[in-house]
């Protein structure tokens, strides 16, 4: 059985050296730089931006006008809604101290690279910081801006986002935080899942 090949609009714009797995579909005016791997079956929404040689995992849906910078990793199954932007630089300056010249774009040592593991939902307007890791089936809220790395299973909010509950891996929240800490233990889900906090790599 052949495998579906990837659909891709016709204003998107998809640099050489690009890998799309099969069944994956890139909407209109799209920019994909050159070396991004893409797994099967994701969906990139219209007017994302792709930075060069970020990976992609299977089954990962990015929503309009999310942009993903070097140094990005998503893992299978995430998700990214509208709007949100990654970053990667721990000094941004658009010049060289003494204004003389324009900075190089490409990597320097305050380049710091984001991963962002397996199921984990990103929610609309967010801004992820840079050099940080987001843990496996995790759920940052609406316009959150994350500062550090989060747990595993963790539901954050705010700016800074903090940790307020837990979500079970079928994204209903199973439990909130008391005075800014989620009760440790297990927490049983409506679908019948049981989750164990704080959340080990799963």
């Amino acid at each position: 059985m052949n495998e579906p090949s990837p659909r891709i609009h016709p204003t998107a714009l998809i640099e050489p050296d690009v890998v799309l797995g099969p069944g994956t579909s890139v909407w209109d005016h799209v920019h994909i730089r050159r070396g991004a791997r893409l797994g099967r079956d994701c969906i990139v929404g219209e007017k994302t931006y792709i930075a060069y040689d970020v990976v992609i995992g299977a089954l990962c849906k990015l929503n309009a006008c999310v942009y993903v910078c070097a140094g990005v990793t998503l893992e299978d199954g995430v998700m990214v809604a509208a709007h949100t932007v990654f970053t990667n630089d721990l000094h941004p300056r658009a010049t060289d101290p003494d204004l003389q010249r324009l900075q190089d774009s490409a990597p320097n040592a305050s380049t710091l690279a984001t991963r962002v593991r397996r199921g984990t939902t990103i929610g609309a307007n967010c801004t992820i910081g840079p050099g940080l890791e987001l843990g496996a089936f995790c759920m940052v809220g609406m316009g959150s801006v994350v500062t550090t790395d989060v747990p595993p299973h963790a539901l954050v909010v705010g700016n800074p986002a903090r940790v307020v509950g837990a979500v079970c891996r079928c994204g209903a929240v199973i439990a909130r935080a008391v005075g800014n800490v989620v009760p440790t233990g297990e927490h049983r889900c409506g679908c019948g899942r049981t989750l164990v906090w704080p959340a080990s790599r799963d």
